[in-house]
């Protein structure tokens, strides 16, 4: 067995979890989330944790260790959630919210606007930062890159849109 698989799933006060046959439920504070686990994977809960174990006649271990921080991620997006911050590098990048969309000035002849899809919240504190708030950690991080996407940070002048954990490596110019 997978060494992620055998550490137990702690479950928080204030969580909800809730065990139908291969679904597994999390209710929190930040929303609700489900995951349909694969066949070969068993789930228990006991007391405050849940186990995760591969079935008899199974081979194939590495799912168990995947399922478990599936459910993992799950448990800490709906007790306190995650969060990713984006810088906009460049003179003249800006990004404004207007409802339900994020309009984007990145340097292109016409603005980009980028829908924010439902269970993601979005904040602009200044026009070249943005954050956004998920209990959904993959659903985050997908956004996140699609909004990096538009203009991903070039290594000449460090221009684009970039995480604000993320170090970009500068190139020299060419020399005569």
């Amino acid at each position: 067995m997978s060494r992620v698989a055998n550490n137990p799933v702690p479950i928080p006060k204030g969580v909800e979890v809730t065990l139908r046959g291969s679904e597994v439920s999390v209710k929190g504070g930040q929303g609700e989330l489900s995951l349909t686990c694969h066949e070969s994977v068993t789930v228990a809960q006991e007391d405050n944790v849940l186990r995760f174990r591969l079935r008899e006649g199974e081979k194939s271990s590495a799912i168990v260790g995947t399922t478990r921080a599936l459910v993992s991620n799950m448990v800490i997006g709906v007790s306190t959630g995650f969060e990713k911050r984006l810088q906009l590098v460049g003179v003249g990048y800006r990004a404004q919210l207007q409802g339900k969309k994020i309009n984007l000035t990145l340097g292109f002849s016409h603005p980009i606007e980028h829908a924010i899809p439902e269970g993601v919240s979005v904040e602009i504190p200044s026009q070249t930062e943005i954050v956004l708030k998920s209990a959904d950690k993959q659903l985050l991080g997908q956004v996140a890159a699609e909004i990096r996407s538009y203009r991903p940070p070039e290594p000449y002048k460090g221009k684009g849109v970039r995480y604000a954990d993320e170090y970009v490596r500068r190139k020299e110019a060419k020399k005569k």
